[in-house]
């Protein structure tokens, strides 16, 4: 009865947020509602000044969820499903190149960038960190959440195909980041001296090439499903299935649960429902999946805002996560460049695809889950404080001003002739 209470709690304090940030503040709904409850969580610190049963009672309730499992082993999978389940497979076709090239070469080159640099600052504190760890914090940091802001950029008025690289490299860029963790966090629990480099790879491949494989046979199984029958509500189910099911079996064969929701949820999208599906079935299973999306997010999102409550802050911990932004910032800056300066000779870009890129690429709630993940002799607790950080800093003020930022950068089109620019 605890769990009920705690769940109906959450969902009344998400749909409550959600309407006073609908009704009053105007701000994208899952920003805003995370900002509603970093306020409420700051609240509860200055009610506890004045009553410390309350603050203790507040923080007992808010440790009972496991922020971690609720997102990695739930709502991550309907998350990507429902996102993935909307994409236009033939934009992602048109941009497969630059989309691939973010998703994987990006987030590695990210997760040693922000790995080394986090390992010399560290050294600077006086702490002696291994740099294996320092990676495993390079991973769960590198993969981005830009649909959060993909909305905002629209308004913006990106072009299309800027707006569709970062819808599509969102999708990707998660599983790949998990593949990296659970790849650099098994390294570190075996050690480096225990294990070989073919199974180093071969870890990789299983857990990357059989994610996508194990979700396009998902997929398939669903396209073949929906098929055979016209009944919306069963069709609404057997969506369900895909992802419940789906993404338990991929722990079990230990494969890349988000990565098949991806790939599963793109022929769900594109081929089930555009192919076999008939009109009433494609509104209710779309709208469903919607509201999915929505929902979880702005849960997702109100819990971040809570979980300030019990992450340890002290002031050193504060300026290594205010240098880890910087950090963050400057290895996701390095990581798309890097690529982009390859393919340009092949693809054409945006003049403003690099800044767009780098202040676009919001981390999420999948960041602080996975730190959560990370055992305290790893330097666990460190890392959850600073990912949070950066997590904040990214949400709400990355967030909140990527769509002037857009904007300005793209005022002087606006005065200049409409031709096409490539990025130099």
């Amino acid at each position: 009865m605890e769990i009920y209470n705690i769940i109906t709690l959450i969902i009344v304090l998400t749909a409550v947020f959600g309407y006073i940030n609908n009704r009053f503040i105007k701000l994208p709904r899952t920003i805003g509602i995370m900002l509603i409850s970093l306020i409420s969580s700051l609240a509860v610190v200055g009610i506890g000044i004045i009553s410390p049963e309350f603050f203790e009672t507040t923080t007992r309730a808010i440790s009972l969820i496991d922020f971690q499992t609720v997102l990695l082993k739930v709502m991550l999978s309907f998350l990507l499903f429902a996102a993935a389940i909307h994409v236009d497979s033939k934009k992602l076709q048109a941009e497969r190149t630059s989309i691939i090239t973010f998703a994987t070469i990006s987030v590695v080159i990210s997760t040693f960038i922000i790995g080394g640099l986090l390992y010399f600052t560290t050294m600077l504190f006086g702490l002696s960190i291994n740099f294996l760890y320092c990676l495993l914090f390079g991973a769960l940091i590198s993969p981005t959440d830009p649909i959060a802001v993909v909305g905002i950029l629209r308004k913006a008025k990106i072009p299309e195909s800027l707006e569709t690289k970062i819808s599509g490299e969102s999708l990707l860029n998660d599983g790949v980041g998990v593949v990296l963790f659970i790849t650099f966090y098994q390294i570190a629990q075996i050690g480096i001296e225990n294990i070989s480099v073919w199974k180093i790879i071969w870890l990789f491949l299983r857990e990357a090439g059989g994610g996508l494989l194990f979700g396009w046979l998902l997929g398939y199984i669903g396209y073949l499903a929906l098929r055979s029958i016209d009944n919306y509500v069963v069709e609404v189910m057997v969506t369900l299935a895909i992802v419940m099911g789906g993404y338990s079996l991929a722990e079990i064969m230990h494969v890349s649960g988000p990565l098949s929701m991806v790939v599963a949820g793109i022929i769900t999208g594109n081929k089930s429902m555009d192919v076999v599906a008939s009109d009433v079935t494609r509104d209710y299973i779309g709208k469903f999946w919607e509201m999915v999306d929505e929902v979880m997010n702005a849960i997702l999102f109100l819990l971040i805002g809570f979980e300030m409550l019990i992450i340890p802050f002290n002031l050193t911990l504060l300026f290594l996560g205010c240098i880890t932004i910087v950090i963050v910032l400057f290895g996701r800056l390095v990581s798309v460049s890097l690529p982009i300066r390859f393919l340009k000779y092949k693809n054409s870009f945006h003049k403003n695809t690099i800044p767009i890129l780098t202040w676009g690429a919001l981390r999420g709630g999948i960041s602080v889950a996975l730190a959560l993940a990370v055992p305290k002799y790893m330097y666990g607790d460190m890392f959850v404080s600073i990912t949070y950080i950066v997590v904040l800093f990214s949400i709400v003020i990355q967030g909140l001003t990527i769509g002037k930022f857009a904007k300005k950068l793209e005022e002087p089109d606006e005065n200049s002739s409409n031709e096409k620019r490539t990025y130099l």
